[in-house]
């Protein structure tokens, strides 16, 4: 059954955290395909422990934290079958319309966890049991009162690197040029991550006077494998300029 209500262990804990619960109304399709769908596909983030391989028949399973309305999700399932994904996220009529997309595709490699991903990288995932990280377009909480909000920070990669398997990519994408600084800090602070593109990917930066050469180094063209997504369109059209990371767990 679909977790409507917040799980206990939510309820519990009292912390900041980098998201506003939203449920949102739901089309009758989005509703029929949680009722169909939720039972084989979904879980609720509630603590209990995650038996990865049994869930996705041994595949290499990446999670995306905050996956939308599961366009872009659902495009990379089908893009690549071999390959699990995990994809977390709050919003209920994102369920709804990812659980659609893997009807319509027929993907078998998807499974989505309802709820807060700290407690299912804390409490439900094993040790080095991921090979990837997706972090797309999250919400950038631009004034500095709330920049204590933003998921990509020290403590959550604290929390993140134990559950990543050697080799393991994670891949951050943002619009806010801000918070792309702040990612690149973060991750290059760590060891245990490697840059994979420590030269740049040459694209504009919007502070000239700092940066003569046009561009800074540390960022990532975007990969061929990574649709454009709604947040990114939006974006662009405000003149924003998209920034990629790629880092790979050593």
């Amino acid at each position: 059954m679909y977790p409507h209500k917040a799980t206990e262990a939510q309820h519990r804990e009292q912390r900041i955290r980098s998201f506003q619960p939203r449920r949102g109304r739901m089309t009758k399709a989005q509703a029929g395909a949680l009722d169909r769908g939720w039972e084989r596909f979904g879980h609720a983030i509630d603590g209990t422990p995650m038996d990865l391989p049994a869930m996705f028949d041994g595949r290499p399973v990446t999670l995306e934290i905050g996956f939308g309305m599961g366009d872009t999700t659902a495009a990379m399932a089908a893009a690549d079958p071999s390959s699990g994904i995990l994809a977390a996220d709050v919003h209920t009529p994102g369920h709804g319309n990812l659980l659609q997309f893997l009807e319509r595709d027929g993907s078998e490699n998807v499974r989505l966890a309802a709820g807060d991903a700290v407690i299912l990288l804390r409490d439900m995932l094993p040790d080095a049991s991921l090979a990837g990280l997706r972090v797309y377009f999250p919400d950038p909480w631009p004034k500095p009162k709330h920049h204590k909000r933003r998921l990509i920070q020290e403590s959550f990669l604290e929390l993140v690197l134990p559950r990543l398997a050697p080799g393991a990519l994670v891949h951050c994408a943002t619009d806010w040029e801000p918070y792309a600084e702040q990612m690149l800090a973060v991750l290059e602070a760590s060891p245990e991550l490697e840059n994979l593109h420590p030269e740049g990917d040459g694209s504009p930066w919007l502070e000239p006077a700092e940066h003569p050469a046009g561009s800074v180094p540390g960022y990532a063209p975007r990969p061929e494998w990574r649709p454009v997504t709604k947040f990114e369109r939006a974006g662009l059209a405000k003149g924003h300029v998209v920034h990629d990371l790629l880092f790979r767990r050593r």
